[in-house]
This record gives C-alpha cells, structure tokens and sequence, in this order.
C-alpha cells in the first residue's frame, strides 16, 4: 500500500496540513471548550462567524467550510433509542436478501441472458429495511393519498419486490418470473402459472426496474434513468408544497424520499434541482445516498472521497447534510481515540483504498490500515481479526441508520441528504463484496450460496440451497406477524399505485365560442389562441383550480404575461420586494397561493414539475391539469428522457410547444427551430401529438384531451404544437370535429367539382389531394388556387391535424384484420382517400419522415414534402422556398404527379 502521509499531494494533507505547534492548538481548543461549557453553543457560534469575518478582514485564508471530519453526523449522545426489535429486524433483513439473491440467481440458471443485480441491493438492504420497519408512512388522508413518496434505487427493486412477497403482495411465481414479463407461448411454465397474487399483471413476470406503466399497482415512479429519481423527487416535493400553499391539500405530514447511488450523482440531473430545494425550504425531502463507492467498472471516486465531495455540494447549496458513515463498533474506538489518529487516518484513506478494505477480510485491514501509525495498532490491540472483519459501516447498521433517518425526518427549514456508507456486495464474502465486477454479478456458485446463507443465518438447507429455494416463514412466525404490524403501524403497504381519482366535468365544446367562431378577419397565431383558452379555463369554476400553468422563463415570448396578475407566480416566500413593473397593469406578481410554476431556464425542472402535477392524479389522488408551454426544440430535444419517464409515469397534462416548426420562428435559426418533435413524439405510446393550424382545431384537440384525461381518466398525456405567425383564424367547419381528433378532415372540396361529378361531364380534369398540416396548410390553401387557376389541375386540401394518431390507427386496424380474418376494418386515412384514386401530396413544417408515418395506408402515389437538413435565419417566405414547402413548391409537386399518373 501507498504511504499517503509521505505525499504532500494526498486528499488529506491537501487540506489538512500538518500542525506546527501542537501545545498552542490544544490551547486554543482547550479555551474554546471552556466558553461552549460556560457560555453555550448558541454564543460559540457567533464567536466564530466573528472570527471568520474578522480573518476576511485581515485577508487570511479560510479553510473549507464545507466539510465535516469523516465520522456520523449524530454523535452517540445524540442518537435515539431505537425502536423496534433488532434481532427480529436483523432476520427479517436476512429472509429478504436471500430472497432477492435467489430471484437473479434463479433466472440466470434458466436464461442466462436475463441479467440482473445482487450487489446493488445488498448494500443498500438495511437502509430500505429500517425505512420500511419505522418511517415510511401509506395511508389515506380524506379520500386522497396520504402517505410518504419513496422514489426507490432501480438496481435495488428486487429487494422490494423480495418485501412484497412476505407481505403477500406478490406470489412465488411472480418472483420465479422476474425479468420475464410477457407470459408467451416461449415461456409455457410462465403462461401456465397459477397463484398469481393480489398484484398481478398480463404475464405475471415482474419487471426489471421500478415502472408504473409495467405494474401500475405496484410501482408509482420509475427510476431506471440514471438521475431522473433525484431531481423529480425534488420538485415532488416543491409540488406538495404548492399543492398546500394553494389550499388544495395538506401535505404537511407527508415527506419524499429519493434513494440513489453515489455513482449516479455523477449525472447533471441528479445535481440540477439541488439549490431551489434549498431555496424553497423543503424540509419534506430527503435524499439517502448510497455510497458504496463503486460504480458499474470501479470507485465512484477513486483518487478522492465521494462522500466529502457530496458533502460539499450539498452543504454549499443549502441542504442539511447527515452523515452515516460508520457502525456502532467504531463507537468505542472514537471514544477512545484522544489524539485524533483514527480520524486523521480516516481522512487520509482514498476511496480506492476503501473498496480494497470492503472486499478483503480483517487481518488485511489490520495490516494495511490499522498497522500504519503505532497509536492506531495500540487502538485495536485488543481486537481480533474477525472483531476487525465484523466493524460495520453505518448503511449497515440499522441503529445508525434510525438515529439518521430520525434526524432527518425532524429537521425544519432544509431538505435532507443522507450520505450512508455501504460496501457493495455486503455479505458476499469473496465471491463480491467490494469487487470490482460485483455489479454485474447474477451468478453465485453453490458454495458462494452456503457462505452467505451461513454468513446471515438463515435457516436453509443444503436442499434448499442446491435449489435456490425460496424462503417464506409461516404466516403466524414471529418475522411475519412484526412485518405486518410495523406496516400496519405505518398506514399500510408501500411501494403501492392508484390510478382512480376523482373526475372532473371539462368545458363543452360550446364554451370556446370565441375560438370555434373565428375571428371574422383578425389575425391571430395560435400561440396567442392558446393563451386566451387557458386563461379561459383559469376562470373556470370546477377546473380553473386545478390547472397548473408551467413555464421556463418564457411567458412574456408566448404572450402569457397576462396570467400574472390574474393568477400570480408561485413563490414560498410570496412577494418580499415591489417589482419595477408595479405601475403597469399586468405587473410580475409573486404569491405563497400563486398558481403559475415559473422555473427560469430550466427545461429539466420545469418538466419535472409538469410530471408531478400530471401524475397527481395518482401519488396524491387529486387530479391536476398541467400545461407545459415551451419552445418546442427545447423539449423533446432537450429533456427526451424526462418525456419517457413521463410516458412511464402514466402522465396526464398538456405540453405544448409553442413557437413550433422549423420556418415559423423565422431569425432565430437553427438551435430554435424545431423540424423534427414530432417525429419523436410519435416513438411515445401513450403521447397523442397534433400540430393544428387553426384555433377552433386547437379548441376542439384541447377540450377532447381534457375530457379524455380527467373525465374518462385515460393515461395519454398531451404535445400540441402551436405557432407565432398571425393569420385570420375561420370558424370551425360544420362535421369536422370527429376529423379534427382522428386526424384528418377535408377542410376545402375542389370547386372543379367531385371525381364522380367530373367524369360524368366527360371531362378529363386531373386531381391532387393536398394534406397539410399546421402553419403549412396554409400553403397548401394557396397551392390548391394555384393548381386550379393556373394548372387546371382540381385540388382538395385536408388538414392533417396528426400523422401520429392516423399511423395508430391505421396499425390498430392491421393488428385487427390479422387477428380477425374475414372481418376487415379500413383505417382512418384509406376511408378519407379512397373516394378519388389520385395522387397525394403532403407538406409539413418539419422533416418529410412525419409524413411518411401513413404512406402505407395511402392508396396511389404519394410524395411528401418536409424540412429536412438543418435550419437556418431568415424570414418565413425565404425559409419555405428555401425548404421547398411554400406554396409553388407544393404546387410544383402537385404538378409533377399529376402528370406523371
């Protein structure tokens, strides 16, 4: 091993230099002791924030601040007594880590290409136990979900599912099916099992990691994404806390945990949202971090300290921090240790180190850690190897654990992180803990088996152990009766998913008059038509409280700063200072009841949020209807993955990109315009997407999708395009509404006449169908004037309001005709374009593959038209030219398949 005290440039000594005058340190601290005893800690502390200030003065240089030595943050004479039975908690920890060892170990002997983690949740088994034993609360509060929110460690679902199935929540063959959902003819054991239990599914199988849309009893957030747990369970909690500044729920009692790994605050999600939850004061959130050091190929930190690192970041974004670092042996060697040595060694141990000592037993960390410095050998001396070997850290020990989680759940005015510290692969001797492949490990051979069922006193036998049986006691054995009645004590069974709520009577149709009637030759964009539904909705007396308007920083661009001063800007604080713009009449107004979420330039969060109003309906049972107005390149191109665990989550809600496609915005070019969200959005299953041109299509899509999401309570969430450009808005076409929703309607008949009518004239009049779809049905209009003044050529323009909803359809009607010979269905598309047998040309303002969605369902020839490549800057007619999708390029299109039929 490294002599790192012989390295200047070691994590410890860089920080910690060696002192000079050891006498006059003690009597500094000496003196100090002495005015804390007399005078109190209360005075301490402002004697010291004088000092600092007084050393800022004198130019000194401070030290970090921002760290604390490396030992538990509630010291011994702080720590509660722990509550429950620690010898029965101990078994039960044992039962459900075999049990989550065996599902893995199970479904690789039988598929050996199924994966799965051991060590994840074997180092993180204490920390979900003691949370499930003594804090995390279920229960129903007046008719809506009243308990905590655990946003669960994915790799460590086994673990909770292991927990489920003593508490009879899942069956055996649930668990003998883990990572095998599908329940096909190519897994017969799967399809022929019976018993499936009280949380069942379509194929019994559970699924990988923790997915609502997968088990939507189950699970209620999906976590799988590296560090989309952490910052969703951030503004979780922000929402609770608007949630209860609105008046609609208390929430007071209720906290938000986030388990994660020390390996995935490596991604920029995890970090993102660290400084509002300080600024928003939410002491209902607490992150437990599982440090265990490692990551998938090796340390998380191997050269430094993760846990300082975090402690740092934390601490200087506001949060309180807790550290949990060591077991309740290492009390009496902190006790004992007058001089500061074992600390001072502690320091200086990168984690790379660390990990050597969790996979190696205690004659090798006596050697290498113990042995360095004389005081150290003298501290342990009377310990033996196997007292050396059983030194728990505190992510092991559970009374260590509680008296975190205690401190944690009482602290007010900050969130809380919990830096725990595990080693990875606890308890698989040799065969894992702490070694570098452990994450990847789903195998264990039969004498790894033994080692760990020996190492946790199971009682199994070597029959048992060959078969990697799975372990349930008898429903009246002490385990079983203290599992139910710590549950029963906190309100129920967790993890666990609703999806009823209370529905909600939307608006008829009639209600938008303004939108369905036109604007009589007033031009308007969409965007702003947007604006006055939602502030319309706003005033409703049955949904106007529940909609929460979201934006990044850019309602004034989308014209929605009129919702200031009607509704107001969310704020904790409220409003402590007078804006500059008090003297006008739609001022920025901030309030502790405000309804507008205002999250800056902040895709990431601001989607977030949208994700906690529009799962609501099911974490906290009261239905909210979030609408999401943002850029629309800057959402599904920057927060996609957000969007999927949206989808997920089984969201309900509006996201609406506004200044939508890539000619519309004109001089913003390239980064602004967006060619291709819709082609994204059509990869979301439960995304129904439209890109309207007018106001009454936008009226009749919005109120459809509230009447789908909060009357018929469908888990489809929402993305509706609109545009900036101004043109006068008609008025709602009598009998095109059932188009409008399914995707199509035709919006201008040819006045050449009918196919039928024409052909029985004897005239030979070519024909086009022309399909366009939002800001460029616009020029297909002034393409089919065209064609007809100029070509002679009839032309039938039909709005696409979406190729996303006409390609479901047009499958969902391929999967019936296959599975229903002799009962054939036509889709959408083929009943709108098989009366006249011509060519069909469509144009989009993004790239050509969002037309091609229905080119299998089109009868003829059919060319499409898009904004393909990158975009650029300049005005709206230059950049359809320049695109080919203004009028003469369509018309140029119309023309060449005309006379090419």
């Amino acid at each position: 091993m490294t002599d790192l005290s012989d390295l200047g440039s070691s994590a410890f000594w860089r920080v910690n230099p060696r002192d000079s005058d050891p006498v006059e340190t003690r009597e500094w601290l000496d003196a100090f002791d002495a005015m804390v005893e007399a005078e109190g800690r209360e005075r301490a502390t402002y004697l010291l924030r004088r000092l600092l200030d007084h050393a800022r003065k004198r130019r000194v240089q401070l030290p970090p601040v921002l760290n604390t030595p490396y030992r538990n943050s509630v010291g011994l004479a702080d720590q509660p007594q722990f509550p429950g039975n620690l010898e029965v908690e101990l078994r039960l920890s044992a039962i459900v880590r075999w049990n989550a060892l065996a599902m893995v170990v199970r479904a690789n002997r039988a598929h050996p290409e199924l994966g799965g983690h051991i060590a994840s949740y074997a180092s993180a088994a204490d920390l979900f136990e003691v949370g499930f034993n003594h804090c995390f609360r279920a229960g129903e509060q007046q008719g809506a979900r009243g308990g905590d929110l655990v946003y669960f460690q994915p790799h460590s679902a086994t673990g909770v599912y292991s927990r489920a199935f003593l508490e009879g929540r899942l069956s055996e063959a649930q668990l003998a099916h883990y990572r095998r959902e599908t329940g096909t003819a190519a897994d017969p054991a799967q399809a022929a099992s019976s018993n499936p239990g009280p949380l069942s599914h379509k194929g019994q199988g559970l699924s990988s990691y923790p997915h609502p849309w997968l088990m939507p009893e189950f699970w209620q957030f999906p976590t799988g994404s590296m560090g989309l747990g952490p910052i969703q369970a951030i503004y979780q909690a922000r929402f609770m806390k608007y949630l209860a500044g609105r008046g609609l729920l208390d929430t007071a009692a209720r906290k938000v945990w986030a388990f994660v790994g020390d390996g995935e605050m490596d991604e920029p999600e995890s970090l993102a949202g660290l400084s509002l939850a300080a600024r928003e004061g939410l002491d209902n959130l607490i992150v437990v971090v599982n440090c265990n050091l490692q990551r998938l190929d090796g340390p998380v930190r191997g050269n430094g300290s993760v846990i300082q690192e975090l402690e740092g970041l934390y601490a200087g974004a506001g949060w309180n921090v807790v550290k949990l670092l060591w077991g309740s042996d290492w009390d009496a060697l902190f006790a004992r240790d007058d001089d500061g040595i074992l600390l001072q060694r502690l320091h200086e141990t990168v984690d790379g180190e660390f990990q050597t000592y969790a996979a190696t037993d205690g004659r090798f960390n006596r050697e290498h850690f113990f042995n360095k410095y004389p005081e150290l050998q003298a501290l342990v001396a009377h310990m033996s190897d196997d007292d050396i070997d059983r030194l728990r850290r505190g992510g092991h020990d559970p009374v260590k654990i509680y008296a975190a989680y205690h401190a944690a759940m009482h602290h007010l005015g900050q969130p809380t992180v919990i830096l725990a510290q595990t080693k990875k692969g606890y308890g698989m001797g040799h065969w894992g803990q702490g070694k570098m492949s452990t994450h990847q490990q789903k195998k264990l051979d039969l004498e790894a088996l033994r080692a760990f069922r020996d190492r946790f006193s199971l009682p199994l036998s070597d029959a048992d152990i060959e078969q990697v049986r799975f372990f349930k006691p008898a429903a009246d054995a002490p385990e079983m009766q203290y599992l139910h009645a710590r549950r029963q004590a906190l309100g129920g069974y967790l993890p666990a998913r609703s999806g009823v709520a209370p529905r909600l009577e939307v608006p008829a149709l009639a209600q938008f008059g303004r939108m369905i009637e036109g604007t009589n030759g007033r031009e308007q964009s969409t965007t702003m038509a947007f604006v006055q539904i939602l502030a319309q909705l706003l005033k409703d007396p049955v949904l106007g409280r529940r909609i929460v308007p979201i934006v990044a920083d850019e309602a004034r661009t989308f014209g929605m700063q009129t919702l200031f001063r009607q509704v107001g800007i969310y704020s904790a604080l409220g409003q402590l200072y007078e804006p500059e713009d008090h003297d006008e009449l739609l001022y920025y107004r901030e309030a502790k009841d405000g309804q507008i979420l205002e999250e800056g330039i902040n895709e990431a969060g601001a989607l977030s949020s949208w994700i906690a109003a529009a799962t609501s309906y099911s974490a906290h049972g009261t239905p909210m209807l979030p609408f999401y107005a943002f850029y629309s390149m800057f959402g599904f191109q920057r927060v996609g993955d957000l969007i999927w665990a949206a989808a997920d989550s089984r969201s309900r809600g509006f996201l609406i990109g506004a200044t939508a496609g890539r000619t519309t915005l004109a001089g913003e070019g390239l980064q602004h315009q967006d060619g291709s969200s819709h082609l994204i959005a059509s990869t979301v299953q439960n995304c129904v997407a439209y890109d309207p041109c007018f106001g009454y299509e936008l009226a009749v899509i919005l109120q459809d999708g509230m009447r789908r999401m909060l009357q018929q309570q469908e888990d489809v969430f929402y993305y509706v395009t609109v545009m900036n450009e101004n043109y006068a808005q008609p008025p709602l076409p009598a009998g095109a509404e059932e188009g409008i929703k399914r995707g199509m309607y035709l919006l201008r008949p040819s006045p050449l006449g009918d196919a039928a009518s024409v052909a029985a004239a004897g005239k030979k009049i070519p024909r086009v169908k022309l399909l366009g779809a939002g800001t460029i049905l616009r020029e297909a209009l002034a393409a089919a004037e065209i064609l007809e003044h100029e070509y002679d050529i009839a032309a039938d323009v039909w709005s696409v309001t979406s190729f996303t909803e006409l390609r479901r359809d047009g499958l969902d009607c391929e999967r019936w005709n296959s599975e229903h010979p002799g009962e054939t269905r036509k889709s959408w598309v083929e009943q709108c374009l098989a009366a006249a047998h011509c060519p069909v040309v469509a144009a989009t303002d993004y790239v050509r593959a969002v037309p091609d969605l229905i080119r299998a369902w089109v009868p003829g020839k059919y060319l499409t038209l898009g904004t393909d490549g990158f975009g650029r800057s300049d005005t709206r007619a230059a950049l359809r030219l320049f695109f080919g999708v203004d009028a003469q390029g369509i018309v140029r299109a119309a023309v060449r398949a005309a006379a090419a039929r």
